[in-house]
């Protein structure tokens, strides 16, 4: 075979080129990895992290509010200072205006003796007179100058507030985005409690372990205990009851040590507590509420008829049963 000559060789070996070329265009690209989906400590860390942003932020409006206020009442103080002060210039200008008089008059044979002083104390009289009137005028000058320093400063504090007021709003309501978007995954989270059928409703279950609560409760009981700090005692169990609470299906989430009305912070986690349930009572199995006399089964609060006691009321604590 004859050897080939340069230029088909290099003919060749861009054919080689451009067909390597084509392969790799041609080839599927491996798709990229997605990024991990962030875990649920993950998640409540980055909650955390942002309500403490959003607690800073209106801290820092607060302060600055209370600033401004302070800044006003000074402007206030300042500007009756200065009506107290143009008050006394408007006596001293009066006062100039009788010196002026008494000067002409004093060459004045006319003018009784009674009201001008001796002849050797006249000079004196106006000249301490109008020291006097100096005086006036440079503690009124004082007090306008203080007033407008005061007045100026308050105004450009009050700009200074609502630029920050804008941009502590705006970086609240970027916060507050997050964090809705972060609620809504921590809700996903929640699982599916055991026995739920394909239709939705619910298969029963019997009482296990030492608690002698169903599976759905116990998974129930967790879950509120993981998204809420309690104050005091849960209570599922109790023979020689009637409603759920012999069948294991029933806890009470105490509110207060039990006979007594809960605190303000407290009945407020009542109420938070109470409406997680609700909110979620198509996943984990919620049969229906009871809080502070009222039930709910999921179309609703309806009243309940008053049972004697703040216990019995279910006002210290929030009952949740089960299916």
């Amino acid at each position: 075979m004859a050897a080939s000559s340069p230029a088909n060789h290099a003919r060749l070996v861009h054919a080689v080129c451009l067909i390597a070329a084509a392969t790799v265009a041609l080839t599927p690209t491996a798709p990229a990895a997605a990024a991990p989906k962030p875990t649920e400590k993950q998640l409540r860390a980055e909650l955390k992290k942002l309500n403490g942003k959003v607690d800073k932020l209106i801290e820092q409006y607060n302060l600055k509010r209370v600033d401004l206020a302070k800044a006003q009442e000074a402007e206030k103080a300042a500007r009756r200072r200065l009506a107290d002060a143009e008050k006394a210039l408007s006596t001293a200008e009066q006062r100039v205006a009788d010196i002026a008089r008494l000067r002409y008059q004093v060459g004045d044979a006319s003018l009784p003796t009674v009201l001008l002083p001796q002849a050797g104390q006249r000079a004196a009289v106006l000249e301490q007179l109008a020291a006097e009137q100096q005086a006036v005028i440079q503690s009124v000058a004082k007090a306008r100058d203080d007033g407008k320093r005061a007045a100026d400063e308050a105004t450009a504090l009050a700009a200074g507030i609502r630029a920050d007021a804008a941009e502590v709003a705006t970086q609240r309501d970027e916060a507050q985005d997050v964090i809705d978007d972060i609620e809504k995954k921590l809700k996903d989270l929640v699982p599916f409690s055991p026995g739920r059928r394909p239709d939705g409703s619910w298969a029963p279950q019997l009482p296990t372990g030492s608690d002698n609560i169903t599976p759905r409760t116990s998974a129930m009981r967790g879950l509120i205990q993981k998204n809420f700090a309690l104050p005091f005692t849960v209570g599922c169990f109790r023979s020689g009851s009637s409603g759920e609470h012999p069948l294991g299906r029933a806890c009470d989430f105490m509110m207060s040590s039990g006979g007594t009305m809960p605190t303000a912070a407290d009945n407020a986690l009542g109420d938070r507590i109470a409406a997680w349930a609700l909110q979620n009572r198509t996943k984990i199995g919620v049969k229906y509420v009871i809080w502070k006399q009222r039930i709910n089964s999921g179309s609703g609060w309806r009243p309940m008829s008053d049972r004697g006691s703040i216990t019995e009321n279910h006002y210290d604590h929030v009952h949740i049963s089960m299916y």
